[in-house]
């Protein structure tokens, strides 16, 4: 079981230990219905038709919210990054999951990512800013710069500001920095 928890990213060995730990003296029922909610959620949870963000219904959330489609796009890498910009309760305006960053050295290219699902969104629907949320590296860079180019013929393409440490990832980083990078982002001309 240490072993298996030490699989999960962010878990190391003395936390796997202590989670272990606390599953064992957990009551059966208990652990049949962590079991049960983990293989329930494997099952159940996919991805969004419009934004791919993790849902269990055809369409998440935020994409059935008539209030969020005010013409403003979100790109972001993974859910993981979502999830953290929704923290910030700053952003009131529609996702779309990359699955990804281009990564030629990872053989991760735009083919493999979400890409052309965004560009007929952004033909599509009515946006009046996407805003690229990307990890400020250099692949986030790469990609940011791919999606520019790609995008600015149908839309205003701005880039959140440079709040957040180079190489970091958005799901780590606090609210307030995060709220801060979405409110200094700039258009990419």
């Amino acid at each position: 079981m240490i072993d298996q928890f030490e699989r999960l990213p962010g878990i190391g060995p003395r936390t796997a230990q202590r989670l272990a730990l606390h599953l064992l003296r957990q009551p059966e029922e208990q652990i049949h219905a962590f079991a049960d909610a983990l293989l329930a959620a494997r099952s159940q949870v996919g991805q969004c038709k419009r934004c791919f963000h993790l849902s269990a219904e055809p369409l998440c959330e935020i994409c059935l919210n008539e209030t969020r489609r005010n013409g403003q796009l979100c790109v972001v890498a993974d859910s993981r990054d979502l999830l953290a910009l929704e923290r910030t309760r700053e952003f009131k305006g529609s996702y779309h999951v990359l699955g990804g960053l281009i990564s030629p050295m990872d053989g991760v290219g735009p083919d493999l990512l979400h890409v052309q699902s965004l560009v007929q969104r952004v033909d599509s629907e009515e946006i009046s800013e996407v805003i690229l949320a990307l990890t400020p590296s250099v692949e986030g860079d790469t990609t940011s710069l791919y999606l520019a180019r790609l995008l600015r013929p149908f839309s205003p393409v701005s880039r959140i500001a440079y709040g957040l440490p180079v190489g970091s990832e958005l799901e780590y980083a606090d609210e307030v920095t995060l709220a801060r990078a979405l409110e200094g982002r700039r258009r990419m001309d």
